[in-house]
């Protein structure tokens, strides 16, 4: 995904904001800070400014609920380092995380008013991204234009991305789903290590934490990662997307091949 992104249009001229209300973030907002987020860079010049005035930078934390399942959606994100995770939690209140949005696009879409939310988005990985009322983002892709365009890609590429959840968890051994997951990460992170806990994974993936124990061991047996306390370092990504099966390539690809249109 690093590679996909390169073939989106060039930087922008900085063109800078003063901080919006309830700013978190020390940065003021600009055209070439937006372009963090691959889904703002693919915008014309002309509607980057026409969103400049509805944006704030806010910081992620880890473990922020942006919203949870049956709120109303006040906010779209559009993350730049941050990295959140949608999740499903059912009646027995167990977590399995359905699809991940980092820098590549955008978490809390609405289509009508008053629609409520039918996932929970958690900050998986802290970092910093743009938020907009969702409200005015809905009015926005009424007006059509290359917005609307990108919105409309970016929800089928998380159909795809949720389709191949569900194969994976059919069909996939716990290896394949670890590998698939760090892989997932590593694609929106900047960093080789990735901050997360065997547990947090366990409970994502919705397996056993002994399971993702000895998964782990038997992949830094064969010198894929190396885990640390409250850490993964990859230390080879060809191996881990060898083990990882197609699921994880398909997701990818329609990404990849969204991100050229």
């Amino acid at each position: 995904m690093q590679t996909e992104s390169t073939a989106l249009r060039a930087p922008l001229q900085s063109l800078s904001l003063p901080a919006q209300r309830g700013q978190l973030a020390p940065q003021s907002i600009s055209l070439t800070g937006l372009q963090q987020n691959e889904l703002l860079r693919a915008l014309p010049r002309h509607e980057l400014e026409r969103l400049l005035p509805e944006l704030e930078l806010v910081a992620l934390p880890t473990g922020k609920h942006l919203y949870d399942f049956g709120d109303k959606i006040e906010y779209s994100y559009f993350p730049t380092t941050a990295i959140v995770s949608l999740q499903y939690v059912n009646e027995d209140g167990i977590t399995t995380e359905i699809a991940v949005v980092g820098r590549e696009g955008v978490a809390g879409v609405t289509m009508y008013k008053g629609e409520r939310a039918s996932n929970t988005a958690v900050v998986q990985a802290a970092g910093y991204g743009y938020r907009m009322r969702t409200d005015t983002l809905r009015e926005l892709f009424g007006e059509g234009g290359t917005l609307a365009h990108q919105l409309m890609r970016y929800t089928s590429c998380l159909f795809a991305q949720l389709a191949q959840n569900v194969v994976s968890s059919r069909h996939s051994s716990i290896e394949q789903k670890l590998c698939r997951w760090l892989l997932e990460r590593l694609d929106r992170s900047p960093s080789s290590e990735l901050k997360v806990t065997q547990e947090l994974i366990a409970n994502l993936l919705g397996v056993r934490r002994e399971s993702i124990t000895a998964a782990a061991g038997k992949l830094q047996a064969e010198g894929l990662i190396q885990c640390r306390r409250g850490m993964v370092v990859v230390l080879d990504r060809a191996g881990l997307e060898r083990c990882a099966g197609a699921c994880y390539f398909a997701a990818r690809g329609a990404l990849a091949q969204a991100a050229t249109h």
